[in-house]
């Protein structure tokens, strides 16, 4: 959304889920939505860009087929809807393979990692370890929660970048084997820094030190009631 006096943009995110039979009334309810948020933008001198406005179909690559591809109505203007956006950095494909997501994060840490190597000559190892856990592992580790369960395939692609960052600090060929590289700097490898970081949000969740939406959705195992009432069955 955008001020007409060119105050500074917000963002206004609108969500549905239905099955794949009702998508025409999910999309004339969010058609309404839409033109309910625009109607009261207007009332306090704001404009809805159009031109900025995506629309995104969520399913798997099963049933992408059976979605709707018409044009939603925004205002005046009609919308197409895409196959990937981006949000708060992180790229959402419509099947939710992250594969986008991973495309870009390995091709912006391989951009850096290749800017490094033509300083390499000029620093020690203890330099470059830190120049690429701040210019690398800082575009790799972000939002990497959001990867759970990746596909090897995609998997391997993020830990390639690793692979790499580890060569250019010791100034190894791709002959050399990657694990004594890892174990010497003390790096989890991509799946495994995954889960590290997922148990690390969990514990802040049960600890009260997590944000309180994610908190709130969390609940111990052991206190659900409907595990409860699977183990009486059970028995």
């Amino acid at each position: 959304m955008r001020d007409r006096r060119s105050t500074p943009s917000t963002d206004t995110q609108i969500y549905g889920f239905c099955r794949p039979g009702d998508t025409d009334s999910l999309r004339k309810r969010v058609a309404d939505c839409v033109a309910a948020v625009a109607d009261w933008m207007r009332s306090n001198r704001l404009q809805l860009n159009a031109s900025k406005t995506e629309v995104l179909w969520c399913a798997s690559a099963r049933r992408q087929s059976q979605l709707l591809s018409d044009l939603l109505a925004v205002g005046s203007d009609l919308v197409s809807p895409v196959s990937c956006v981006r949000d708060l950095g992180i790229f959402i494909d419509a099947d939710l393979t992250m594969r986008t997501q991973v495309t870009q994060t390995c091709s912006q840490c391989f951009a850096a990692l290749r800017q490094l190597r033509s300083i390499r000559r000029s620093v020690s190892n203890d330099v470059m370890q830190l120049l690429i856990v701040a210019l690398v592992f800082s575009r790799l580790d972000y939002s990497s929660t959001t990867l759970a369960g990746l596909p090897k395939q995609l998997m391997d692609r993020l830990q390639s970048v690793q692979n790499a960052a580890a060569r250019l600090i010791f100034k190894s060929c791709r002959r050399d084997h990657i694990k004594p590289l890892l174990r010497r700097l003390h790096w989890l490898r991509m799946p495994e820094c995954i889960s590290f970081r997922l148990a690390v949000l969990v514990y802040r969740c049960l600890h009260g030190s997590a944000l309180g939406y994610l908190a709130s959705d969390l609940q111990r195992v052991s206190h659900s009631t409907h595990v409860d009432d699977c183990a009486l069955r059970l028995h």
